[in-house]
């Protein structure tokens, strides 16, 4: 027989498959602090590939907001402890440690950019944001911007937060974008867009902004 906290292969469990919000917060604190000594930070998730133990009725609506069967997870500091051991895999999203993953259900983006800052360096403007877990993020290449249309005919930025993991810039930001933007030829084209660290990230043909405005 297994000792407690083992499963029959002697392999130690996290609690990611039990049952209730207190087995995934003891599962994502051991998590968490499975670097090297335990450092603080963020854990080295892409370096975790555990076997898949099925999905997880815990979904992140279009808002930000984190439930769990049903319920939002009203604790930020859970919420923050969850983002952290967030890994995406083609179109799929899932809760890892180093010996478990499970799916679960992202409708849009896993993070919101609630917050953005604008600032100088040594490349010009520096653009930064913050997500609704309170991670900064500077817009800069490999952590660049980009723009899809949206329902009601604009467009809707995302900003690339950590491998392949994005967060959906909110709509107040989109317009201080554009307030921002400029036109600048891409590839021969006529495009409007932001500059962020030296890069250029573009929002549309200039043409249509133009004829939006």
């Amino acid at each position: 027989m297994a000792k407690q906290g083992q499963s029959d292969s002697g392999r130690e469990t996290t609690g990611l498959g039990s049952k209730g919000l207190e087995g995934l917060t003891t599962a994502a604190n051991q998590a968490a602090t499975s670097g090297p000594a335990g450092r603080k930070g963020l854990p080295p998730v892409h370096l975790w590939n555990p076997p898949f133990c099925g999905d997880l009725d815990m979904r992140i609506a279009p808002d930000g907001t984190w439930f769990y069967l049903g319920t939002p997870i009203g604790r930020p500091a859970l919420v923050r402890l969850f983002s952290t051991i967030l890994k995406r895999e083609g179109d799929k999203h899932f809760l890892v440690t180093p010996v478990e993953k499970v799916g679960i259900r992202v409708d849009d983006a896993p993070f919101i950019a609630v917050e953005m800052q604008t600032g100088e360096d040594v490349r010009g403007r520096l653009l930064r944001f913050r997500t609704n877990v309170d991670d900064w993020v500077d817009c800069e290449k490999g952590h660049g911007l980009r723009f899809e249309a949206a329902e009601d005919g604009g467009l809707t930025p995302y900003l690339h937060v950590r491998a392949d993991l994005w967060a959906k810039v909110t709509r107040a930001l989109y317009y201080d974008l554009v307030d921002m933007g400029e036109e600048r030829m891409v590839d021969g084209q006529p495009m409007f867009g932001v500059e962020s660290a030296g890069e250029f990230f573009a929002m549309a043909d200039a043409s249509q902004v133009r004829d939006a405005l």
